[in-house]
């Protein structure tokens, strides 16, 4: 462990993936060629488009670039910069397919020039940007991201609903040429039928009607080339745990699982995995909107980490994704930034309570106390077991509730959810259940009205899962459970118990002490004011209820202006922001049982208690 963690900085990091992450010439040639392709397409569709542009010095420029063709100059100005503007996040990211169409799109476009204006200086200018990209062939290696054949409905809708704004543009910019005063209607129905290639309501005069007529019918087409291709081409499933996987990493877990608390949602089965040459260590991730999302410490031996984070980093350099780490602990983020040269940033608190420290009485945990004798007094009982001691019918009736009680249509959870109540190879995970019985008719789920899941932490700690309650339930029913399971650890021999995790946590504390700065200040209120939504405070102040020690988590990125992305990317992972198809146009899949996915926050009191 010392030699990962205290060893030379400097001989420590491999130099491929130094060269990966710092050197300015991976990222200049590609950031140049993905920015001139912007740039050229945005001349492109001005060129296309406003009349008065084409007789502008602007248009000297624009007439040399790809895209001003002959007699079809503007319709096909218009699709090569929408093309161009397409194609350059693609170059940006070092893809190797877009660079495939560059360099077939930059000599057809030199030929073009050729051909049709003998424009000279435009074919050099094309070949010299081919041979810009061939130089540095070597710089768009990276592989296709993850993908489904339903990016191509979201490719109709986007680009639809692009073409229908760009087309009204081209409809009304030639103001002095138009027949009569055509209403907002008619120009939106004269670029809809423009686009399917007919002839709309809006005249125009001295031949602009050619113009309009072919910038529509270029966008159409391109609509529907693109969606076409995309509907066609082979998918690219994003990574998933296989059996042999998961067997490999309940292996390290079972010999070094008691490291990170973390450690058993990396068996969440849609997740990849990448090991390390020797296999004593592994990084599991996600890959969503392009960033490689790892999450809490590498799995394995410490000292067998180095060549998983290689693997890992090597990954994300095949498919220009951008790496990221969510909830590592200190020690992970410091052998992370050693091995790659990234960055870490705090990003919350873990509350773990210490079983033997944990009591109820006390001035401290009077409110718990109080709130926990007054449910017990209402009648509510509550169960602690392992979940190889329940029958089949009660997790069965325990997974239906926790499913009919979430909260929201969208399954949270990913770095601090399982996404699954008791597969038969999750026998060591607890689940701490509260009982009523109903003086009418029974429920649905019978006398059951909450349930907490603890997955193993080691073989001597467990770490809370999800949490879900009846919304007819008493307040009170997450305190009470909580309690429960602290309370039964002992008799299972649990000598920890790992509990949510409460972003900002010291900004929200030093925030209220007397003697805080303004600048403090200010932060705690922006958390505050952030609160109404993402319940930050609340579950800070419902964690200290127990009294925790506090666990810091770290978030691993390459650089600032990533953050952003990342944190996008991480809502997107956790279910707070869906990009999914609509429900109903959803392909059924023939799995097994869906998993259900649960972030693991629960709110300060059960009045505002949601299903995670």
């Amino acid at each position: 462990m010392s030699a990962t963690i205290d060893g030379d900085k400097s001989g420590l990091v491999p130099e491929r993936v130094r060269r990966i992450l710092r050197g300015p010439r991976a990222e200049s040639v590609p950031a140049l060629v993905g920015t001139a392709c912007a740039f050229i397409g945005l001349i492109d569709i001005a060129a296309g488009v406003f009349p008065r542009f084409r007789h502008s010095r602007m248009h000297a420029l624009a007439e040399v670039l790809p895209g001003a063709l002959g007699s079809f100059a503007a319709a096909l100005s218009l699709s090569a910069g929408v093309l161009l503007l397409l194609l350059a996040h693609g170059l940006k990211r070092h893809k190797r397919r877009a660079w495939r169409a560059a360099v077939i799109l930059l000599p057809a476009g030199a030929a073009a020039q050729f051909a049709y204006r003998h424009s000279v200086v435009g074919v050099v200018l094309s070949l010299a940007l081919l041979a810009l990209l061939l130089r540095h062939r070597s710089e768009f290696a990276a592989l296709p991201d993850p993908r489904s054949r339903w990016k191509a409905l979201a490719n109709f809708v986007l680009m639809g609903a692009g073409s229908i704004g760009l087309g009204l543009v081209v409809v009304s910019a030639h103001p002095g040429r138009v027949i009569g005063s055509p209403s907002l209607s008619d120009r939106l129905e004269h670029v809809l039928f423009g686009l399917f290639g007919f002839e709309g309501p809006v005249g125009y005069e001295d031949g602009v009607d050619w113009t309009v007529g072919y910038s529509l019918g270029a966008l159409g087409l391109l609509t529907a080339v693109t969606t076409i291709y995309l509907a066609l081409r082979p998918e690219h499933p994003a990574a998933t745990l296989t059996p042999d996987d998961e067997s490999r990493l309940r292996e390290l877990l079972e010999r070094h699982g008691g490291r990170d608390s973390l450690g058993h949602f990396a068996l969440r089965r849609d997740k990849g995995v990448v090991f390390s040459p020797s296999g004593k260590a592994a990084v599991t991730y996600r890959v969503v909107s392009g960033v490689m999302l790892a999450s809490g410490d590498p799995i394995g031996d410490v000292e067998a980490w180095p060549g998983a984070i290689e693997r890992f980093m090597d990954e994300a350099k095949a498919h220009s994704w951008t790496p990221a780490v969510m909830g590592c602990s200190e020690t992970g983020g410091q052998v992370w930034t050693r091995e790659t040269g990234l960055d870490a940033l705090e990003l919350g608190d873990e509350a773990v309570v210490d079983v033997a420290d944990f009591s109820l009485t006390g001035r401290a945990m009077r409110n718990v106390r109080q709130m926990v004798k007054r449910i017990e007094r209402n009648g509510y009982e509550t169960r602690v077991r392992r979940a190889r001691d329940l029958s089949d019918a009660e997790l069965d009736r325990i997974r239906r509730a926790a499913g009919d009680w979430r909260g929201t249509d969208t399954e949270r959870g990913f770095s601090m959810a399982l996404g699954r109540i008791g597969d038969p190879s999750d026998g060591d995970s607890v689940i701490a259940t509260a009982h009523k019985a109903d003086d009418g008719e029974a429920g649905p789920y019978g006398d059951l009205k909450a349930v907490l899941h603890f997955v193993p932490w080691g073989t001597d700690g467990m770490s809370l899962d999800l949490m879900r309650r009846d919304r007819s339930a008493d307040p009170g029913m997450n305190e009470l459970l909580i309690v429960a399971a602290l309370q039964a650890s002992p008799r299972l021999g649990i000598a920890r118990v790992s509990l949510n995790f409460a972003m900002f946590r010291s900004a929200l504390a030093r925030g209220e002490q007397l003697g805080a700065g303004p600048v403090l200040r200010v932060w705690r209120g922006l958390l505050v004011f952030l609160s109404r939504w993402f319940q930050i405070e609340s579950l800070y102040k419902f964690n200290a209820k127990f009294r925790p020690r506090w666990e810091p988590r770290f978030v691993v990125f390459r650089k600032t202006r990533d953050l952003p992305r990342i944190g996008f990317a991480a809502m997107q992972a956790e279910g707070f922001v869906t990009l999914a198809v609509p429900r109903p146009f959803r392909r059924r899949t023939p799995r097994a049982p869906r998993p259900c996915a649960h972030i693991r926050p629960v709110a300060a009191d059960e009045h505002e208690a949601r299903a995670a």
